[in-house]
C-alpha cells in the first residue's frame, strides 16, 4: 500500500533531520515561508493563464 519514497517511516526520518538541523523554534517560520511560496507560485500560474487567454481572444479578434 505505501509504496515508493513517501513511506511513513522515511517522512519521520525527514522530520528527525529538520527538527536537528533547524530546530524547533525555526519551523513555523519555515512553514510560513513555504506557504506563501505556494501562495505566490498559484498566483503567478492564474496570472500567466489570465494572460494567455487575453491574448488568444485579441488573436481571435483579429482574424
Amino acid at each position: 500500500m505505501f509504496e515508493g519514497l513517501f513511506q511513513p517511516m522515511h517522512l519521520l526520518v525527514i522530520l528527525a533531520i529538520v527538527l536537528i538541523i533547524f530546530g524547533p523554534g525555526k519551523l513555523p517560520e519555515l512553514g510560513s515561508g513555504l506557504g506563501k511560496g505556494i501562495k505566490e507560485f498559484k498566483k503567478s500560474m492564474r496570472d500567466e493563464q489570465h494572460n494567455a487567454a487575453i491574448e488568444q481572444n485579441k488573436e481571435e479578434k483579429k482574424a
